[in-house]
């Protein structure tokens, strides 16, 4: 993934060099996989809220989330990378792809509730 400093492609969605890079907020042990949309934090900042039954041990609550990103982007688990965050729940996510299409799938995700 490359690791230039991201341009804002939306006040949601960054673009790097080889995709884009997002915020999510992962819930682990949330009783089921599932993207639950968008979202603005106390500091203003959109994040995507997700949420896995993996519990948050040994890396299984992150390999879930990447599982459940390829999933719903329809995109390769190999073109997704944590690229900050691995132990918190605020991480920052790369997508290896084409922006339009990443641009388009992530917008689709709509507001969380």
């Amino acid at each position: 993934m490359g690791r230039s400093a991201p341009r804002p492609l939306t006040d949601r969605i960054r673009l790097i060099a080889d995709g884009v890079r997002i915020a999510v907020r992962l819930t682990p042990k949330g009783g089921r996989d599932r993207i639950d949309g968008w979202a603005v934090g106390s500091n203003g900042k959109p994040y995507l809220k997700a949420r896995v039954a993996a519990p948050p041990e040994d890396g299984k609550a992150n390999a879930a989330l990447i599982a459940l990103l390829a999933k719903t982007l329809r995109i390769a688990k190999s073109h997704i990378a944590i690229a900050a965050g691995e132990t918190a729940r605020l991480k920052h996510i790369d997508v290896e792809g084409a922006p339009d299409y990443l641009l388009a799938q992530l917008e689709a995700l709509g507001d969380a509730p």
